[in-house]
């Protein structure tokens, strides 16, 4: 990034700074990850200089001959990874891609039942501060009080009251796996239609670490980050009956112009996700979660729904009489960085919550596995137990360092 340094200095060391804490920590953010060098290279393209509304062979604009044949791989190679009928890899983020099929597939004030956000559903799932649970009749099922985990007859009973003219299945903090086929059949039974948000499992169901919604969802979205390994970008599939509906949506209903380098970064993306190295490395993600989960258990923390069953882990703190916030923090300070987050039934508020959220989907992006996990868990009950203590967290801090130092971060190399 020579140039760079020399045209603006300043953002060129916050860049550098921010590579070497991406490779001197140990990321545990559930939504975030490494991509590859290829995946960098083709984001920071020269495709970022074109302008292309519309679709391949229908574009508003001339010159688009390379663009078509970009946004043409995409597509394909999702319609083969996910076995799906339509797909659009336009969609600027997973936000603006759920408000496109609710802004396609439903009216104004119709009625859209999703997990409640405080119950690890997204705020795109009709919570109420956001523009989904505004703009329609948003109604919300939570997690049972004892188990922690959906209760699918529960479930079916709130939709058969409410009569949703859609019901979203997926989370950002559920750390178990979603029985698809009950949702479609519970969406079937009501006349309901079905949107699987997989943003946060996609690379686990691609990788066959998670059942896949395809059987059962009319539409199912996702973003291309997360455990798919990708840009920061989202796409939409769907049976070919809702193709006009969500393709209209997108463009001209809620953009203008793709981004044509994000779209490029989705299509290395998604070959990339089709490799047998991708296959292991989704599995792996799960077993680095349950490894990690198992010796949180045994040092006496309290995990959301007693484990996993992905790559999330939610753990209250409640028993260990540490906010999340405060915790969150001083894990930063070691080099162990995670969110805090909402548990379900909370008696505390959003921004002060009980627990934090893990996830593996990054530490196994740099190779670590079980052992690592085990030790990562050490860590975290030492900075929990020491929450105030600066000089154990600064111990833990260089020990963290100096692991990392053994595990090379995908695309990121310092000169």
């Amino acid at each position: 990034m020579e140039e760079l340094r020399r045209t603006d200095p300043e953002i060129y060391r916050l860049i550098k700074e921010e590579e070497r804490y991406e490779l001197e920590s140990v990321r545990l953010i559930p939504s975030e990850n490494y991509v590859s060098k290829a995946v960098l290279e083709a984001t920071g393209s020269v495709l970022t200089n074109k302008y292309s509304e519309g679709y391949a062979g229908k574009r508003y604009y001339e010159g688009q001959r390379y663009i078509d044949q970009v946004e043409t791989l995409a597509i394909e190679r999702a319609r083969a990874l996910f076995g799906v009928e339509h797909v659009n890899v336009q969609p600027y983020s997973g936000s603006p891609a759920n408000l496109a099929v609710y802004f396609g597939m439903l009216k104004p004030g119709e009625k859209l039942m999703g997990l409640a956000l405080p119950h690890g559903g997204h705020l795109t799932h009709g919570w109420n501060v956001s523009i989904t649970g505004v703009f329609w009749n948003s109604v919300q099922y939570m997690v049972d009080r004892e188990t922690q985990r959906i209760d699918y007859d529960a479930l079916r009973d709130m939709a058969r009251r409410e009569r949703p003219r859609m019901i979203v299945c997926g989370a950002t903090a559920y750390p178990r796996q979603f029985d698809f086929r009950a949702f479609g059949e519970i969406a079937r039974e009501v006349g309901a239609w079905l949107l699987a948000d997989i943003s946060h499992i996609a690379g686990l169901v691609v990788g066959g670490a998670h059942p896949s919604p395809v059987p059962y969802a009319d539409v199912v979205t996702t973003t291309t980050h997360k455990t798919l390994r990708g840009p920061r970008g989202a796409i939409i599939m769907c049976r070919n009956e809702f193709a006009e509906r969500i393709d209209r949506a997108v463009f001209p209903g809620l953009q203008g112009g793709p981004h044509n380098h994000t779209t490029a970064a989705i299509g290395v993306t998604l070959k990339e996700a089709a490799t047998p190295e991708f296959k292991d490395y989704a599995h792996q993600v799960v077993r680095n979660a349950r490894a990690l989960a198992e010796e949180l258990l045994a040092r006496g923390f309290n995990l959301v729904s007693g484990g996993t069953d992905n790559h999330l882990i939610l753990v209250d703190l409640t028993n260990r009489k540490v906010i999340g916030k405060k915790a969150a923090k001083a894990l930063d300070a070691a080099g162990i960085v995670c969110n805090y987050n909402t548990v379900p039934y909370d008696p505390r508020k959003p921004f002060s919550p009980s627990g934090i959220r893990l996830g593996t989907p990054a530490v196994t992006s740099r190779g670590m596995k079980e052992a690592e996990m085990k030790q990562v868990g050490r860590w975290i009950d030492e900075v929990i137990s020491h929450v105030d203590d600066e000089s154990a967290i600064r111990r833990v801090s260089n020990e963290v360092r100096e692991m990392c130092g053994r595990f090379p971060a995908p695309g990121i190399a310092l000169g």
